[in-house]
């Protein structure tokens, strides 16, 4: 015993710190800010177990880290691709309302689509909130180091590492109502716009899957690839129409890149949906104004925050749930 204690002890010649308690304690720094803090979400047993190795190595807050701590208050941080994309306001307030619900605070951060920045992003807040709620490139190894052992919520993405939970989005359900809704309307020669750069294959993988299933082919040249934005909406159709004319149906990556499909139809005098019918992926409310208005697979993006925090809450209390999954709605409107 006496070995033990001197393999994990720190050595005199400095002070015990939060990530020494952990170490002895089998746990992560914040799970030893959240039992010496008291905080309500911790198992009973996890606390007494790092309350334990604090009083074996005599541990002692910093005065400067006593001035920080808020016993009552949990902070979750949460990091989204950019809050400028319209798609992240109503997730941020779902997350937000939650939160504050619960008497939590928000600190939110932004990757500007950078997986580069991910790992110092992730290592900073690991410092400075109890959970963490992410939109991420990186893969789950390179995650799970850069947080070391601080909870975390993946959206929009299923996770390898057992220890961490998700809000993913059910896109088959949506790419099925999508298709379906298409064929009723007599469309046979379906295509899409894609954004390889937003490494989410599941949108294209479902609709070439569901167009399948429904007896319709889609040749490689009716799915464009672009970058997510206007922009890229905007040459991908103008591409689309000139390798595939046959197309009447074009299903976009989403919202925004459906937008610049809408522009450069109209740019090119086609009638919507006369000659081109559009339907966009998320549901964001600035469709509802174009003229004609989207047709959209609309996602219940709030509901998304709400059950992100809701997954914190499971993983502060010591157990990871199984991942929540939100299924999107067609909301039909005059594009088709």
């Amino acid at each position: 015993m006496e070995n033990e204690e001197q393999d994990t002890a720190p050595t005199a010649a400095r002070r015990v710190t939060l990530r020494d308690v952990a170490r002895v304690a089998g746990v992560s720094h914040q799970t030893v800010s959240r039992a010496i803090n008291d905080k309500g979400e911790i198992d009973p047993e996890t606390r007494r177990r790092v309350l334990d190795a604090a009083r074996q190595l005599r541990y002692r807050p910093s005065r400067f880290g006593r001035g920080l701590v808020r016993p009552a208050t949990t902070t979750v941080g949460l990091v989204v691709a950019n809050v400028v994309n319209p798609f992240y306001p109503e997730i941020i307030a779902g997350v937000i309302d939650a939160a504050e619900s619960r008497g939590w605070k928000t600190l939110i951060s932004t990757t500007q689509y950078s997986a580069d920045r991910e790992p110092a992003l992730l290592r900073s807040l690991s410092d400075q909130v109890d959970a963490l709620i992410c939109y991420l490139y990186q893969p789950d190894d390179v995650v799970a180091a850069a947080i070391e052992g601080v909870p975390l919520v993946l959206m929009s993405r299923r996770p390898q590492d057992p220890a961490f939970a998700a809000v993913d989005i059910d896109i088959r359900t949506g790419m099925q109502a999508a298709v379906s809704h298409l064929l009723a309307r007599g469309h046979r020669h379906i295509g899409m716009i894609d954004c390889p750069d937003a490494r989410d294959p599941a949108r294209k993988e479902q609709f070439l899957a569901v167009a399948a299933e429904h007896g319709i082919p889609v040749a490689a040249d009716a799915v464009a690839s672009v970058h997510q934005s206007v922009a890229g909406g905007e040459a991908g159709l103008e591409q689309l129409r000139r390798d595939r004319p046959d197309l009447t149906a074009v299903l976009s990556f989403n919202d925004l890149v459906a937008m610049g499909a809408h522009r450069a139809a109209r740019r090119q005098g086609l009638a919507i949906p006369g000659d081109l019918a559009l339907v966009g992926f998320d549901g964001l409310t600035m469709g509802e104004f174009l003229e004609p208005p989207l047709t959209t697979i609309d996602i219940d993006k709030r509901q998304m925050g709400e059950l992100a925090v809701a997954q914190v809450e499971h993983l502060l209390a010591g157990t990871v749930p199984p991942p929540a999954l939100v299924r999107p709605e067609l909301l039909i409107r005059a594009s088709t």
